[in-house]
């Protein structure tokens, strides 16, 4: 008995000794400090407020224009940038922050799994920083310095900082579920006309909270090039982005296997690209220094060849995608010989909305052979299938999902950007050049200066009437409402009132039906979800997995 008691005492301090080794490891890998800089000269500088939601530090500025964009412009080395920005957009940052924890708390309320998942990804994370960059690192540094402390159960400012940047490499991999897809496409490449002009609608979603401020974000660097992208508060990224040498950069997510840990973030090689390269060579060429741990597409336009280019790129290969026609489409499927004919590749494409997207985009492209900037937006609002079929509001199938972060036209050479404003693509586009930001900093902050080109404004769109984006609304109140009770498991004692506005708002759409089935399913009335799910199937279908689930749980009511 002693010897027994003994042995397990010791088995306790051996058990004790890994734990606690192993928790030291674990601190010491995914919290590994921050860049070390000093720089009292300018940490200590607080910013000005000229007038409302117009502020300045030094050369560096952020303002409010009147259709709710922000207009930022930062220059200097890596944390110069990174300190500016963190104090001009802090409040922002804070929103930003509030909006991605609440998102999360409403996909896992619970506190155990919520620890669980940010340590799993804090391990996950843990070498993120051997493949970042020493700029970058630098200026997510600077940033970190005015996050605020309330979020620090999730984390110390600079690794949440780190961490959000791989956000959507990590849902991309952890989701490879339900991956709704981005699209983009070049026009009138390869000729002589110099006119190369692309289109991008980014279909990232988060909430509506957080994609409430949006920042056009000019950066005059101490290296490389001039550039001007489209992001959020604290987010260093490119997602769609364009230098002074009218070289573009737009990424779009492609299926990827799971990967065991991070490498370098999508996004901040997009941004390595946007700010060091000159063309097309000079792209792929930082692109194979990298290392991704999710596979993605980037499309790149280059107005010095007049041509653009599709960069596939997975963890492992990468290959580039090129044609001699005048225009290229990427959506969410791989396109060249090396990585199209993967397995994987090819049963995303036979499974996802991609290759449904990317026809509908080529037919409007095909209606519009000489299409200007005015008429790329009618591609990027355009809410039909094939056909000009009505598929309902939100179908991923569609070019307009009613989802876009933002949508973005570039006109390569003459160095002009529209950037869309809410809602969604429905809202005007403005007109930006690149070169006005500069000019704009030379102006003494006169803070009634516009740099927005209002003669080139593309003005909103009227493809939905007010009784149909009120429709809108409802379908995507009651969907939130449905989706939230199936998830935890409750019973609606409104359900037919909830029924009926989501039907009637959107009769089109096969999630109408769908959702309406799952919840009737899960609920044990079968009939109900009988009649909604033989309804789904006979509309158009985003992916094949919910046509599959659908056609199982019928065939099991039918027994």
């Amino acid at each position: 008995m002693q010897r027994t008691k003994a042995i397990l005492f010791i088995t306790l301090i051996v058990l004790y000794a890994i734990v606690c080794f192993g928790l030291s490891y674990f601190h010491l890998k995914v919290d590994q400090g921050h860049p070390n800089i000093f720089r009292p000269d300018i940490e200590n500088q607080e910013r000005v407020e000229v007038t409302a939601n117009f502020y300045r530090l030094g050369p560096n500025w952020i303002k409010l224009n009147k259709w709710g964009l922000y207009e930022m412009y930062l220059e200097g080395d890596g944390f110069e940038r990174g300190l500016a920005h963190g104090k001009l957009t802090k409040e922002l940052m804070e929103y930003q922050e509030d909006a991605f924890v609440e998102k999360i708390y409403q996909l896992i309320p619970s506190e155990s799994y919520l620890k669980v998942l940010r340590n799993g990804i804090a391990w996950f994370n843990r070498d993120i920083e051997d493949y970042i960059p020493q700029e970058f690192k630098n200026e997510i540094y600077g940033i970190s310095m005015s996050a605020n402390s309330k979020f620090e159960f999730i984390g110390p400012a600079y690794r949440r900082m780190l961490n959000y940047h791989g956000a959507h490499d990590i849902g991309h991999a952890l989701q490879n579920l339900a991956l709704v897809g981005c699209t983009s496409f070049a026009l009138h490449q390869n000729d002589s006309n110099n006119n190369l002009i692309i289109g991008r609608n980014f279909d990232f979603y988060v909430s509506d909270k957080f994609a409430e401020n949006k920042i056009i974000m000019h950066i005059n660097p101490d290296s490389g090039y001039e550039f001007t992208f489209i992001t959020w508060a604290s987010f260093i990224g490119v997602v769609s982005g364009m230098n002074d040498q009218g070289l573009t950069v737009t990424i779009n997510a492609a299926k990827s296997d799971y990967p065991t840990k991070s490498a370098m973030p999508i996004s901040l090689l997009a941004r390595e690209i946007l700010q060091y390269a000159a063309n097309i060579e000079e792209a792929i060429s930082i692109a194979k220094k990298r290392k991704l741990f999710v596979s993605e597409s980037l499309h790149i336009g280059s107005a010095n060849d007049n041509s653009s280019v599709i960069i596939e790129k997975t963890p492992d290969e990468l290959a580039v995608y090129k044609t001699d026609s005048s225009y290229l489409v990427c959506t969410n499927h791989f396109q060249s010989e090396l990585l199209g004919n993967t397995e994987t590749n090819k049963r995303d494409m036979a499974e996802s909305p991609s290759v449904y997207r990317y026809e509908r985009c080529e037919e409007l492209i095909a209606k519009r052979p000489n299409a200007d900037y005015l008429q790329v937006a009618e591609i990027l609002r355009d809410m039909h299938g094939k056909n000009n079929m009505d598929i309902g509001m939100c179908n991923e199938k569609a070019m307009n999902q009613m989802i876009s972060h933002h949508s973005i036209i570039f006109e390569l050479n003459k160095k002009l950007m529209w950037v869309s404003t809410s809602p969604f693509q429905l809202g005007a586009y403005l007109a930006y050049s690149t070169k006005d930001f500069i000019a704009f900093d030379a102006l003494e902050a006169k803070q009634k200066h516009i740099l927005e080109i209002d003669s080139l404004r593309i003005e909103e769109s009227n493809q939905l009437s007010a009784e149909e984006f009120n429709n809108y609304l409802i379908f995507k109140e009651n969907k939130t409402i449905l989706q939230t009770a199936i998830f935890k498991g409750e019973t609606l004692g409104n359900i037919i009132s909830i029924e009926n506005n989501i039907i009637n708002s959107n009769p089109n759409y096969y999630y109408s039906y769908m959702l309406i089935g799952d919840y009737f399913y899960e609920h044990g009335d079968f009939k109900s979800a009988y009649k909604n799910y033989s309804k789904a199937l006979e509309l158009e279908i985003e992916h094949k997995s919910s046509k599959e689930k659908m056609q199982k749980r019928l065939k099991e009511i039918s027994k």
